[in-house]
C-alpha cells in the first residue's frame, strides 16, 4: 500500500469487511444455542433433556474448528488470503442450507464438524491480511475491528435467531444464516478486489520463492519462541470464557435466572453492548499506552471476577449488569491480544502463527461446552457450571505474567 495513503474509508474497508466475515461466521457458530431451549428442536433430534449431548453440538464444532486453525491455516502462508477467505464464506452457506433440511443429531453433528472446519483458517486470514495492510501503529485498532465481528455477532445472532424462533420454527433460523451468506460472499469478492495482497512466503523481499521446507524451518523457530506459548496457554482460558458463555448464555437465563425467551431476546444483547464497548475502548487504549500485555492479562482477571458475582447474585437486572461487566473486561483485553501476538512473533509465519494460537485456544477450550453441560447435569444447577469458567479465567490470567515488562 502506498506510503501517503494512511486513513481515510478505503483505508479501513478491508478491515470491515473482514469483520463482517467474523460477525457472520460467530452468528454461525453460537446462534444454534438458542435452539438448545427449544423443545421442537431437540424432539426431532432426539436430544431430550441431555445437556451434555447437547453441548457436543457446540464442542463437536470447537474440536473441527481448532483442528482446522492449527493445521490447515498455513495454506494461507502459501496462497492468496483473499481467494482462500471467499471460498471459506462460500462453503459455510452451503453448510447452512444443508443443517436447515437436517432432522438427524448424527448428520448436524458431522455438518457442525464440517462447518468448524470451513471457518478454522478464518481469524488467522484476517490476521495475515491485517498484518500486509496496515502499520504496527494501527494493527491493534484494524484487528480489533474484525474481532469485533465476535461481539456483534453475538449481539446481532442471539436475538434475531430468538425472534425467527419465536415468530417461525428451528428451521428457518439456519435458512436466514444461509441467505446472509450471499451477502458476505458479494462483499468479500468486490470489497476487496483492489486490495494487492501477497502470499506471505513472498514477503520481506525474498528474491525466489520460500518452499514448503524452508517455511517448515521457520516454524520450528517459532515453537522455540517461549513467548509466543505462554500467550497461547493463556489463550486457553480466554476462548474457555468465551464457548462456555456462548454456549449456555440463554439457557442459563431462561432456565436458571428466570427469563422467558422475549426477555432473553432483549437482555441477551446487553453483554455483548458492553463486550462491543470494551474492545473499542481497549484498542484505542493499546495503540496508545502499547502495553499490550497487561491489559490482556487483567482484561481476563476482572472478566473472572465480575462473572462469579453474576453467579451470586439473584436480582436479573444484577445478573445482566455482572454479566455486561465481565463481558466489557473481556474485550478490553482481548482488544490488544492479536498486536500482542504480532509482537511476539515474526512476518514470515505469520498465518501460521495466527493459526496455532487460535487453533490451540479454540481447539483445549471446545470442552467447556460439553463440561458445563455434564456440570449442569450431575448438579441440577447451571451456576456451578458457571463458577467453573470463572475460576478457569481467573487462574488462566496469570499465565501472561513473564511477559509484563517486555510486552
Amino acid at each position: 500500500m502506498e506510503n501517503e495513503i494512511k486513513t481515510g474509508i478505503k483505508h479501513w474497508t478491508p478491515a470491515v469487511i473482514l469483520m463482517i466475515c467474523v460477525v457472520l461466521a460467530f452468528f454461525d457458530k453460537i446462534s444454534i444455542a438458542v435452539l438448545f431451549s427449544d423443545s421442537t428442536f431437540l424432539d426431532v433430534m432426539g436430544i431430550g433433556q441431555d445437556k451434555a449431548k447437547l453441548g457436543w453440538l457446540m464442542t463437536s464444532f470447537l474440536l473441527a474448528y481448532g483442528f482446522s486453525s492449527m493445521f490447515l491455516s498455513f495454506l494461507g502462508d502459501i496462497f492468496c488470503p483473499k481467494k482462500m477467505l471467499f471460498w471459506s464464506v462460500t462453503s459455510w452457506g452451503v453448510l447452512m442450507l444443508i443443517m436447515g433440511f437436517t432432522t438427524d443429531f448424527t448428520t448436524l453433528i458431522i455438518l457442525r464438524i464440517l462447518l468448524g472446519l470451513a471457518e478454522g483458517p478464518l481469524f488467522a486470514l484476517a490476521y495475515t491480511i491485517v498484518k500486509q495492510t496496515y502499520t504496527d501503529r494501527q494493527q491493534a485498532r484494524a484487528s480489533t475491528m474484525f474481532l469485533l465481528g465476535t461481539p456483534i455477532g453475538a449481539f446481532l445472532g442471539f436475538p434475531i435467531t430468538a425472534y425467527v424462533l419465536a415468530h417461525y420454527e428451528w428451521h428457518s433460523t439456519f435458512f436466514v444464516m444461509a441467505a446472509l451468506t450471499l451477502i458476505v460472499m458479494f462483499m468479500v469478492s468486490f470489497g476487496l478486489r483492489d486490495l494487492k495482497i501477497k502470499r506471505t512466503v513472498d514477503l520481506e523481499g525474498v528474491a525466489k520463492r520460500v518452499n514448503f521446507k524452508e517455511h517448515v524451518s521457520n516454524t520450528k523457530a517459532l515453537f522455540k519462541n517461549s513467548a509466543f506459548w505462554l500467550l497461547c496457554i493463556f489463550n486457553i482460558a480466554l476462548m474457555t470464557y468465551l464457548w462456555g458463555l456462548n454456549s449456555w448464555v440463554p439457557s442459563y437465563l431462561i432456565q436458571d435466572k428466570g427469563f422467558n425467551l422475549k426477555e432473553f431476546g432483549i437482555y441477551s444483547s446487553f453483554p455483548f453492548i458492553a463486550m462491543l464497548i470494551g474492545e473499542i475502548v481497549g484498542a484505542v487504549f493499546s495503540d496508545k499506552l502499547g502495553k499490550r500485555a497487561i491489559q490482556v492479562s487483567g482484561g481476563l482477571f476482572i472478566a473472572g471476577i465480575f462473572m462469579y458475582l453474576m453467579v451470586i447474585a439473584t436480582d436479573p437486572i444484577i445478573v445482566i449488569l455482572a454479566m455486561s461487566l465481565s463481558a466489557m473486561a473481556w474485550g478490553f483485553g482481548v482488544a490488544a491480544v492479536f498486536a500482542l501476538l504480532a509482537r511476539v512473533t515474526t512476518a514470515d509465519v505469520g498465518a501460521t502463527a495466527g493459526g496455532i494460537f487460535n487453533g490451540l485456544g479454540n481447539f483445549a477450550s471446545a470442552a467447556a461446552p460439553v463440561i458445563i453441560g455434564a456440570i449442569v447435569m450431575q448438579t441440577g444447577s447451571f451456576n456451578l457450571g458457571i463458577t467453573f469458567l470463572a475460576v478457569f479465567s481467573i487462574i488462566g490470567a496469570f499465565f501472561l505474567i513473564p511477559l509484563l515488562k517486555r510486552y
